[in-house]
């Protein structure tokens, strides 16, 4: 067992802990293994998708290489996860005309319009357990 899953299942033990779960992420569709993955996991609506503004979104970069990536010791709640396929590694998602030129994803794989979608079509729970998220990258350009 890591120590970070020690020390979350040692926390759940105290009384008065809050319950903490587990996420595992996981993307399909990525074009290439070049640059990185920049992921966002947020509880909160109006930091949703870039977790602006948020001091206890979770952001993380991992190599495109990467086909998951795990997030231990999670409050309980709803939470909702932006992934953007940053292939020139200039930490930014690259654009022309607003539409984004490199790969994007989000959970629940919610249907794309004009924009990124709302919080509520990203939601999804996370329990004692462990929750998994399969993200579509997917790419307009």
């Amino acid at each position: 067992m890591s120590r970070a899953a020690l020390g979350a299942a040692c926390l759940a033990l105290l009384p008065g802990a809050a319950p903490v779960g587990q996420l595992d992420v996981a993307f399909t569709g990525l074009r290439s293994n070049k640059g990185m993955l920049r992921i966002c996991v947020t509880r909160r609506p109006a930091s949703f998708p870039s977790c602006r503004d948020d001091p206890q979104a979770i952001k993380r970069n991992v190599p495109a290489t990467a086909t998951s990536t795990r997030f231990d010791a999670l409050p309980t709640g709803d939470y909702a996860v932006a992934v953007i396929h940053d292939a020139n590694g200039n930490a930014k998602l690259d654009t022309m005309l607003g539409i984004p030129k490199e790969g994007f994803g989000f959970s629940r794989n919610p249907a794309i319009g004009f924009g990124p979608p709302a919080f509520s079509s990203a939601q999804f729970p996370v329990t004692t357990g462990a929750e998994i998220q399969q993200i579509r990258i997917r790419y307009l350009l």
